[in-house]
């Protein structure tokens, strides 16, 4: 009995020391692939968040140019007008200072011909509702400049440090790969970490474009936003100067088919009319005769 159990043991014995040892040399290969696998990922992230981040600029750059140019394009209309009542008839007119002018002409329209809603939100006199009605579309269009910016700052503020978690995690596998090849020369060393180092110069390249263009659109908004502000004082001076009143522009005159049916018919009636006339002076004058 004591011999069959001694030679299961050494039978068993070769068999558990292979298995420890392709335990031992599977686990740096499965520490190398979540290794490589992480940092590849941070990379992937960072790749986007550049997508993203020049994607928006391109997209605020176009609409700060269109902007710029309606409301110059607005401002000389306005401006040029002869008066108050034909400057609130101009048409055709894009960009924010166009819509606040809008939504003020509309007010004093609305104002001056009364409504039949009672609530807090036409409640006041006429320069009341002016004023609030412009500050509320100053908010909206304040709203639609500032759009896509706290992206912009999200991601010039966090991809420097996914960047930089790359690298930490790179490093952590280079130095663990290093441990056990046993040598700590500088060709060893230098290209794991540096390609985990790559990490952080990429987060570094995505970030510095994010932060720019979040400062420079801070900066335009606050620009078109003061143009605003001082469009909406003038146009509230304007309107007083008026006493918030303006004229209704007169309907264009309705022709109906059956307007053009009686006209017809009363044109036919008197071309009758006067061949009737016509006929009975022959005859009078003939019997005359």
């Amino acid at each position: 009995m004591t011999e069959t159990t001694t030679t299961a043991v050494t039978d068993i014995a070769p068999v558990a020391t292979k298995a420890a040892a392709s335990a031992a040399d599977a686990a740096p290969i499965a520490h190398d692939i979540t290794s490589g696998l992480i940092v590849d990922s941070t990379l992937n992230i960072l790749i986007v968040f550049s997508i993203v981040t020049w994607a928006l600029i391109l997209i605020k750059g176009i609409q700060h140019i269109r902007i710029a140019h309606h409301n110059r394009l607005y401002g000389k209309k306005f401006w040029g007008a002869a008066d108050f009542q034909t400057a609130s008839t101009l048409e055709g007119n894009k960009g924010p200072a166009a819509r606040v002018a809008s939504v003020g002409f509309t007010t004093l329209l609305e104002a001056d011909g009364g409504t039949s809603t009672h609530d807090l939100e036409h409640t006041g006199d006429r320069q009341e509702l002016l004023d609030r009605r412009l500050r509320q579309q100053m908010q909206k269009e304040r709203g639609a400049l500032e759009s896509g910016l706290a992206i912009l700052a999200t991601i010039g503020s966090i991809s420097p440090f996914v960047g930089l978690f790359g690298t930490v995690w790179g490093i952590m596998g280079a130095l663990t790969n290093i441990s056990k090849s046993g040598s700590a020369s500088l060709d060893v060393v230098a290209g794991p970490i540096g390609e985990a180092l790559v990490a952080t110069a990429v987060g570094i390249a995505v970030a510095v474009p994010a932060v720019i263009g979040y400062n420079f659109f801070i900066r335009r908004n606050k620009v078109i936003w003061a143009f605003l502000d001082d469009f909406s004082i003038d146009f509230v001076h304007l309107a007083l100067k008026t006493s918030f009143l303006i004229q209704r522009p007169a309907p264009a005159p309705i022709v109906t088919t059956a307007n053009t049916a009686t006209r017809s018919n009363a044109a036919t009636g008197n071309n009758i009319n006067t061949t009737l006339l016509r006929n009975n002076q022959e005859e009078f004058t003939t019997t005359g005769a």
